[in-house]
């Protein structure tokens, strides 16, 4: 067992938040579960509910907006007065101790009646009785516990999203009827004699066409309704073949019916229809729990703490108001970790902003009293009084959102293989169709009906619709599975089409995990290593917490003096000895170093000792993804940090990938879009807000998260970021499944002419139809599983 193993569920989680007794546990839920079944002592469990009615102190006024009406009444799903249902998303549940909690919440409050969670979308239904616990403690209770629910603006302005099950029951009424008219046809398959089938054929018969009735008018009219509009369009799509083939088959059959002239193609009809449903439910396999369309509303806060002033007594007051009702000249209290909603001023306190959100520099600045602060900043200590100096609609951040490209649909301009082929099958067949017609009328006019409406029949491109779908849709489920997440099929076909790669720097191709932190300067002493370490566990500044973490263990040691500088460092004293920690100004190093990395400088008594200086951690296998790309891509790096590691960088990649630093988003964007105007296939990989633009203007935009269901800016593709390296054998894959998929439609074709000759002698019957159209989909299907199943089988062996 690795010491990044849950003790209690067994999970390998590089991201351990617990330590107890000696033992590592992923969360929460694990480690409560562990100690009540381990030890059979609910007092671990029952230290939860010791005020369950309490707020904690230190999440004290963090969720007042929650008890204005207004919000909470957005955000609530049912209200009867009494009764309150919610649904929360809970992005730390984490395994099946998480449920459990989660799901007893009504063993620690009483008011809480039920909850219900629906793990692969993190959330928790909850139910709870509001005179007995109001919205805003519910929630510190969940936070209190250790599963802090997520509220972004995006919950308050989006309504609630009705599931879409129409194909599932088209899929099963066309299910149903291919299956009762399969048993229905046997007798006239196997011309059985017998005098009460005889008896009853026309039972039979018009059985049949009473159950193609509803699978032509309703579960067949997407394909009607799709090619009219591509006629309405000038558009031949590949669903107006399949329209005339469905048309076709319904009205020959129900002719032959009522004159008695033999048993129609109901069969075919139903069972062709089954399996283009069949198929386009396999290719629209998606991922629910993942978000593909998040903008900064998915990140914003849903309401903000202001400062007013009382006429009367010019007292000042805090009061909680909606984003959306901020104005200009307004007051706000922005507490420590909260993100800066609007563009403002710094009035009071000092500020340190992490910008990484919006610009992708991963260094934070440091501002004054009178400095502008722009929306999407995250201060990163204490509490700030900023004035506002745009509304949120104004601001800089959502001005990035009014560019049209988050307006444009990608699938719209592109047009699929299937689509592409339709256009010159369709004319082809219509040709056949009217030469073959016209040769009739001359030889036997009355076969002449027969054989245009046979060429419409064996022509239907049944196996041509159902290669892409099938095969696409297999390699959605593969990528699935192996952590690479795909918005639907057509993303597939981009990605084989792309000869381009641009990547963001910070937090895609180095890890926010983790930091190489290296030392330069006079080697310090047991005794200044002590003290350095003592002075950085008072300080919450995240570079002082990766410094803390790698230094050796000392003993705690009590400082006699501590002070900490917003923005420009901390100092300690103990005894006799001082130390200084931070920038090189502060500590009075006045040397001026090349070296633009972020640094932390030390000097102790005065005498200026070295520097820590922080390295991005590249992921596992950077070198060797590149390399493997470089031989059928051109590739980029644009990063909004400074030049710091282009030196490493270039080292480290291939001589050809062009390196552009200092990268604003719009930069990011219009690069793109100069590579476009030049016909290439642009595929953007980035992980922050920042990329957002970037992302939607390439033609596949990709987003490496280290917690899939966490964070993702809008987006094609999410990729798990543990296998980045994997990049070259999906894009790899994606180009053998177009190439599975153009030698299937060969095979199609295959069948289409033997049908065809079948059809333009004037020689189908029902039972060819009914052999021919089943097998060439069937085995159409098993051929593109089976190749793409083999395609992928690389991706599988690294799981």
């Amino acid at each position: 067992m690795s010491e990044h193993t849950c003790f209690h569920c067994g999970d390998d989680c590089n991201k351990t938040v617990i330590k107890f007794d000696q033992k590592t546990f992923c969360c929460n839920g694990c480690k409560t579960v562990f100690e009540i079944f381990s030890t059979h002592d609910l007092s671990c469990y029952y230290d939860l509910q010791s005020a369950p009615g309490a707020i904690p102190e230190e999440i004290q006024g963090k969720y007042d907006y929650l008890d204005t009406p207004a919000i909470a009444e957005k955000l609530i799903e049912f209200n009867d007065g009494n009764t309150q249902i919610i649904t929360l998303y809970i992005p730390h549940m984490h395994c099946s101790s998480c449920i459990w909690i989660l799901e007893n919440l009504h063993k620690l409050q009483p008011a809480i009646t039920a909850s219900q969670v629906n793990f692969p979308k993190k959330t928790v239904r909850i139910t709870f009785n509001s005179d007995g616990i109001s919205l805003k403690t519910l929630v510190s209770l969940l936070n209190s516990i250790g599963y802090e629910p997520y509220i972004s603006l995006d919950d308050y302005t989006s309504g609630k999203t009705q599931i879409n099950r129409s194909l599932i029951y088209k899929l099963g009424i066309s299910g149903f009827a291919f299956g009762n008219v399969m048993f229905l046809s046997f007798p006239e398959y196997f011309e059985v004699s017998e005098y009460w089938l005889e008896q009853y054929k026309n039972i039979f018969r018009w059985l049949m066409f009473a159950f193609s009735l509803p699978v032509v008018f309703y579960a067949a009219q997407d394909y009607f309704i799709s090619a009219y509009k591509g006629l309405r369009s000038k558009i031949l799509n590949i669903d107006i073949p399949i329209a005339l083939g469905i048309l076709v088959l319904f009205l020959r059959s129900t002719t032959e019916i009522i004159f008695d002239w033999g048993t129609g193609f109901f069969d075919s009809l139903t069972g062709l229809v089954f399996f283009l449903l069949l198929g386009k439910f396999f290719q629209q396999k998606t991922y629910s729990f993942l978000s593909f369309e998040r903008d900064y509303k998915s990140y914003f806060p849903i309401a903000v703490t202001r400062i007013a002033t009382t006429k009367q007594n010019k007292k000042r007051k805090e009061e909680n108001i909606q984003v959306y009702d901020i104005e200009k000249g307004d007051r706000l209290l922005i507490r420590n970790g909260e993100l800066i909603p609007v563009d403002a001023i710094l009035i009071e306190g000092d500020a340190q902003i992490d910008y990484s959100f919006v610009t992708g520099e991963s260094e934070s600045v440091t501002k004054q009293s009178g400095d502008t602060l722009f929306a999407g900043g995250r201060q990163l200590y204490g509490a700030i009084e900023i004035e506002v100096l745009k509304s949120v609609e104004q601001s800089y951040l959502t001005q990035l959102w009014s560019n049209d490209v988050f307006n444009k649909d990608k699938t719209a301009s592109f047009t699929n293989l299937t689509d592409t082929i339709s256009k010159y099958f369709t004319i082809t067949i219509l040709c056949i169709a009217i030469l073959a017609t016209s040769f009739w009328l001359f030889v036997d006019p009355s076969k002449a009906a027969q054989v245009f409406t046979a060429v419409l029949i064996i022509a239907c491109p049944c196996a041509l619709a159902l290669a892409r779908p099938f095969a696409l849709g297999n390699i959605l489920r593969i990528f699935g599975k192996t952590k690479f997440y795909l918005k639907n099929a057509d993303v597939i076909e981009r990605l084989a089409l792309v000869d381009t790669m641009i990547f963001d720097k910070t937090g895609t191709i180095t890890t926010t995990i983790t930091n190489k932190v290296t030392y330069e300067g006079m080697e310090l002493t047991p005794e200044e290593e002590s003290l350095l370490k003592n002075t950085l566990r008072a300080s919450n500044h995240p570079l002082s917490r990766t410094l803390y973490d790698i230094l050796a263990e000392h003993d705690i040691l009590t400082l006699d003096e501590y002070h900490e500088h917003i923005g420009k460092g901390i100092e300690g004293k103990l005894e006799e000895d001082t130390i200084k920690i931070g920038s090189a100004n502060f500590v009075g190093n006045d040397i001026n170093s090349e070296i633009t990395n972020t640094s932390v400088h030390i000097s102790t008594n005065k005498q200026y000792k070295g520097r820590y200086v922080f390295h991005n951690q590249y992921r596992k296998g950077v070198k060797k993804v590149f390399d493997q790309l470089s031989k059928n891509y051109q590739l980029a790096i644009l990063s909004g940090d400074n030049e710091g590691e282009k030196e490493y960088l270039k080292k480290l990649l291939p001589e050809n990938t062009s390196l552009l630093f200092d990268q604003k988003p719009d930069d990011k964007l219009n690069y793109i879009k100069s590579l476009q105007q030049h016909n290439q296939n642009v595929i953007m990989v980035g992980d922050g807000l920042n990329d957002a633009g970037a992302l939607a203007q390439s033609d596949v935009g990709i987003a490496v998260s280290e917690n899939v269901n966490v964070f993702s800016p809008a987006c094609d593709a999410i990729l798990d970021a543990s296998k980045f390296d994997s990049i070259s054998s999906y894009l790899d894959v994606s180009k053998k499944a177009i190439t599975i998929i153009k030698s299937s439609f060969a095979l199609s074709f295959l069948y289409n002419i033997i049908g065809l000759y079948f059809a333009v002698t004037g020689q189908l019957s029902p039972v060819i139809a009914a052999i021919l159209m089943p097998l060439s989909s069937i085995s159409i299907v098993a051929y593109v599983t089976v190749l793409t199943n083999w395609s992928g089988r690389k991706l599988k062996s690294k799981q």
